[in-house]
């Protein structure tokens, strides 16, 4: 079967090839970031949504906690007030909620000191160099590939987080084996979004990285109590008061499922019931886990890159944007790759995971195909692969 046989080596995807790709996707992803701006009206880009989009809401959510109304972020009425101050076309058709505990609202409380624009700017730059030193710590050599990721671009579009995210777990497949406190302190600050922490106490648990343990409880406990100093009870009970109109945004369809990339959304857009898109999401989850106590004994940057890859398939709640967190898994099966070359199928696997936020989204939208799980599902077993050796 040579076509197999090709298909599986991804004989065509040569180093050469690969390169060409990328630099392929840099210049158009430089062009679409150009264009996109200089085809934008007032901030409003043709589709009628501010630049950043989503940013809209941290923002929002800066401005009001900086007039001393932390709790209102979590107040529609108020928060969605702000947002409209600043784009009331946009906000008119869909106003964007604040989700987020409030030890996120650390993370955002400075934004809102500059202009809207210009704080944009600000945010998209200093996490991207986070993630761009995070990752470069991970993959030696040619830069490219970290800089021609399509999730780059579909962050940076939506003005969102992933940057921030995707660095504290590279710097956590960093540090662990050497400094696994700071690694710790890492996975601890991701409680700003503590749906991706799912899978982390099985690593921390079962890998018996005690010190690693400590630094994340230190780190989410010292987040957690910065946000009750700063901000008062009332902001956390106004965050709890939010999970109902979370749950409906996940169920009911008022969140577009075709925009997520998780299993349970997957099983949505096949108009699967919801108790059966959550039990394959757990099941989903599970797989992940029992992978991650496996490869309790695997190289403690290997571990993590399974966390990431397992994380990909464990929550609900996945957007496209969140696939930059491939990049900490992708990276470390190029690394080990360098060393040894690849083995059977990598190519095939790794080149549509790098593809897979450019293809995502349409893909769900148009045709109704949500492959993104099974992308995930595929990089996750060639992660564990490269683990379980080891263990």
């Amino acid at each position: 079967m040579p076509r197999l046989s090709a298909l599986a080596e991804a004989r065509w995807l040569t180093p050469g090839r690969a390169r060409a790709y990328a630099r392929l996707l840099l210049a158009l992803t430089i062009a679409l970031v150009l264009l996109w701006i200089a085809t934008s009206h007032g901030g409003v880009d043709r589709a009628g949504h501010p630049l950043g989009t989503d940013f809209l809401s941290f923002w929002a959510a800066s401005d009001l906690a900086l007039a001393g109304h932390p709790a209102a972020i979590y107040d529609p009425l108020r928060h969605g007030a702000r947002e409209a101050a600043l784009f009331p076309a946009y906000v008119a058709e869909g106003y964007t909620p604040f989700l987020y505990p409030p030890t996120y609202l650390l993370v955002c409380l400075p934004l809102a000191l500059l202009p809207y624009f210009w704080a944009l700017a600000a945010w998209l730059g200093l996490t991207f160099a986070a993630y761009y030193r995070a990752l470069r710590a991970l993959l030696p050599g040619s830069a490219l590939p970290i800089l021609a990721y399509p999730a780059v671009l579909v962050n940076a579009g939506h003005g969102h987080n992933a940057f921030l995210t995707t660095a504290l777990f590279a710097g956590a497949a960093r540090w662990l084996g050497g400094r696994p406190f700071v690694a710790g302190l890492c996975l601890g600050a991701l409680c700003v979004k503590p749906h991706f922490l799912l899978l982390a106490p099985v690593l921390l648990l079962a890998g018996r990285h005690w010190r690693a343990l400590a630094g994340a409880i230190t780190g989410g406990v010292a987040l957690c109590g910065a946000s009750l100093a700063l901000f008062g009870l009332d902001t956390w009970r106004g965050f709890l008061s939010t999970a109902p109109e979370s749950r409906r945004i996940l169920e009911g369809g008022l969140f577009p499922p075709e925009k997520m990339v998780s299993v349970f959304a997957a099983l949505r857009v096949l108009a699967a019931p919801v108790g059966i898109a959550y039990a394959a999401q757990a099941l989903a989850a599970l797989a992940a886990a029992t992978l991650l106590v496996r490869a309790r004994r695997a190289p403690p940057r290997g571990q993590v890159a399974l966390l990431v890859a397992g994380t990909l398939l464990a929550t609900p709640y996945m957007l496209d944007y969140d696939l930059m967190l491939a990049a900490v898994p992708l990276a470390f099966v190029f690394a080990r790759a360098q060393g040894g070359g690849f083995l059977r199928w990598e190519k095939l696997v790794l080149g549509a995971s790098f593809i897979l936020p450019l293809l995502a989204r349409l893909l769900a939208t148009r045709l109704s195909l949500p492959i993104a799980p099974l992308v995930d599902a595929a990089l996750l077993a060639v992660v564990a692969r490269r683990v379980h050796p080891a263990a």
